[in-house]
Formats: structure tokens, sequence, C-alpha cells
């Protein structure tokens, strides 16, 4: 029998997915499962792009443009001015989902063997992304005692070697919903500019911001315009995961010269959800306003719940939807797999993302989980209850 590329057997699963198969065996003995696993919201996608799609009048479904769709870039430029973020059509590719927008920067920009920096910990897939450019990932940890907070500019300079050619920043950050600060991006600016490395800022959240607070994009950062490269997606700012487009953005000519021929060889970006995005860009303010409201008070919910919890300690995040969590357990994998296969309150459980997912240096993590405060603000209640039930009778508790 053939073997298998080292690739494929490099190749990580999703920490956020390989739980699924003991939740569908819970829900087969009729237990609800709550799923603060996955960030997948359950608020509605606005109906102008819904609309969208139902009047699609076409008679042939074409591909479109290699770059995307001309007069949906055009908009973008709009939607962009919003953020004081200034762009030309011709500075932007229309990806398939913002996955692939991280792809194509790893791609285009580094070598295979060559160091991306990441604050750890950090979204998963950008491991399997990795892989898949055959690039190396070394991360800079932060703490969950100071938030998750930026690390020290003088340990990000202690990692660099001559193989470092990029840093990826995700603001607000999945999995901590840590909001980087105007400060903290410019530290990250200085260390770019002074080493020459490219920046991957990955917004895709840049919606999600609260307590007043705004996100400073990169692409705001001066001097370094053609170092940075942006990375977007209308999956949660829509709530249209589904739709899987997303856009990389760049000032730098040779960047979007190069991730064009990637680009043209996957051909082209769905034109349903080209479509659909383009509609979006229309939806009213009214809509976020709504949606950031309720998930303010989901993450209060939340995060208050969790530190009346005995044992347990949970920052306040920032953005985002999600929170990491440390809990007094033996080993988030095993608590995660316990709570779906041996645990049920009510005829309920949770369903978490176990943290050493979001790391990659050994053993970190191994007593934090990530919740994607997704769920309705009755579901959230209830799977917090299940949690700090679950929590008073685990055998592996450490205090």
């Amino acid at each position: 029998m053939p073997k298998l590329s080292q690739k494929g057997e490099l190749m990580p699963s999703s920490p956020i997915r390989k739980l699924v198969p003991y939740a569908e065996e819970a829900k087969k003995k009729g237990r609800t499962v709550y799923h603060l696993n996955i960030g997948q919201p359950d608020i509605e996608t606005p109906e102008i792009m819904i609309n969208a799609i139902r009047n699609f009048d076409m008679k042939v479904v074409e591909y479109s443009h290699s770059a995307g769709i001309l007069s949906y870039r055009k908009k973008l430029v709009e939607y962009y001015k919003k953020f004081n973020i200034e762009v030309t059509p011709d500075e932007m590719i229309v990806t398939t989902g913002g996955s692939e927008g991280i792809l194509f920067a790893m791609q285009v920009c580094l070598d295979p063997g060559d160091e991306l920096l990441i604050p750890e910990p950090f979204y998963a897939n950008y491991n399997g992304f990795a892989v898949n450019a055959g690039i190396t990932i070394k991360t800079i940890p932060s703490f969950i005692e100071t938030g998750f907070s930026l690390p020290p500019i003088a340990e990000f300079e202690k990692a660099i070697t001559p193989k470092t050619k990029a840093i990826m920043i995700c603001s607000p950050n999945n999995p901590t919903g840590y909001l980087y600060s105007k400060e903290e991006m410019e530290s990250v600016r200085e260390l770019v500019l002074k080493y020459d490395l490219y920046l991957f800022a990955d917004e895709v959240y840049r919606e999600f911001c609260y307590d007043g607070k705004e996100q400073y994009s990169a692409m705001n950062l001066k001097g370094i315009e053609n170092n940075v490269i942006l990375l977007d997606s209308v999956s949660k700012r829509y709530s249209a995961c589904g739709a899987r487009i997303g856009v990389f953005i760049s000032k730098n000519k040779e960047v979007m010269a190069a991730a064009m021929k990637f680009a043209q060889a996957r051909l082209s970006p769905p034109t349903f959800g080209q479509i659909a995005s383009e509609a979006g860009i229309d939806t009213p303010q009214t809509y976020f306003d709504e949606v950031l409201a309720e998930y303010c008070e989901r993450r209060n919910v939340c995060i208050e719940a969790l530190n009346k919890m005995e044992g347990v300690f949970c920052p306040t995040p920032s953005g985002a939807f999600y929170a990491v969590a440390k809990l007094p357990i033996d080993n988030a994998d095993k608590f995660c797999q316990w709570l779906l296969e041996s645990f049920v309150y009510n005829n309920e459980t949770v369903m978490l993302a176990p943290a050493t997912g979001f790391y990659s240096t050994k053993g970190a993590g191994f007593d934090e989980i990530r919740i994607s405060y997704v769920l309705n603000i009755p579901s959230l209640k209830k799977s917090m209850k299940c949690l700090e039930e679950a929590l008073k009778v685990y055998p592996g508790r450490t205090n």
C-alpha cells in the first residue's frame, strides 16, 4: 500500500472538531449538548444577504474574476473607509474564506522551512496552514494572568533567527478574545521595521469590540505599508460562515502579483458567496449595534458565571466571542471528553474546546478550555450551570 506524504501525516486534526463523535453519541442517548466548542454564531444572517441569493437571476453561474467580482471589491473599498483603511480594488483579492487568504500569505511570503512568529495561544488552524505551506511556526507565550496581552517585544527578538520572515497577529484574538491596543500594535510595527518582516494581520473579528474599545488595524501602522497583509472574512461579521468569502489585502505590488498567480490557479472564489457578501455591505448599522449588544451580554453572563465557580479564573475579553478559562482539572482533553461521555446534569451536558489545541508548546494549556459564547442567553446560563456541576464531580479535579 502506498505511503502517505509527510504533509499528510503531519497535518493536525482540528482540536475544535475532534470531539464531535462523542457529542453525537451523547445526543443519541437523548442528551442536550450545549455547543460552546466552535465559533458558529446563532445570530441570523442579514436578510439583505439571503435575498441577494434568492433574487439571483443569471442563467449561468460563471467563474468570477480570479481576484473576485469587481463590483464587490469596489464596495469593499467603501467598507474599509469606515475604519480609516484606504485601499483600492487592485489591492485586494477575494478568497475562499479567510483560510485561503492565510494560505496565500504563507505561500507567497515564506519558503519551506522559514519561520512565522505567533503569540501563543493562537487559532488552531494556523498549524494546519503552516504544514500545508511547509513552514515552521515559532510561538511567543502570552499568559492568562495578564489576560493574554502582547508578550514583551524582547521575547519576540529572542525567537528571531535568519529563517524568521513574518509575524502573525490576530486582533481581536481567537482563542483569547484579547484586543491589542494601539500601543501594542505600534511595538509590533517597530519590530517589523527593525527586522524587515512581513506582518500578517488576521482581523476577522473587527466588529466585535466591547466596553467602548475599538480595533486598531495593522493597515493604519505608518512606514510598513509594504510589509502588511490584511486577512479578513465575512464569516463572523455577518454570521455567514458558510458563504466562504474572505479577502487578502496588501499595498505591496509584488506580493499582490504573486498572490494573483495562486488565485488564478484556483480559478475563482465562490460566486454565490460573493453575491451575498456584496449585498452584505449594505447591512444597516442597527444590525451590528444589536449584535454587539447581544454578544456583550453573552460575554458578561459567561465571564461572571465562570469566575464565581470555585477554582476557576477567566479574564474578561475585550473582543471576538471567545474566552479562555483556567479550570481546576488535570487534563483539558480528558475533561472535555468526560463531559460528553460520562457527565449529565438534567439530561444536559456541554461541549468545550480543550485549550491544548491552541498551543504549540508541549504541556501548555493542559488546564485551560476555550469557550465560544455564541449561544443565546438562556442556553448559556444552562451550559454554565452544567459546567459548574461537572467541576464538582470530575474525578480529575485538582483542588
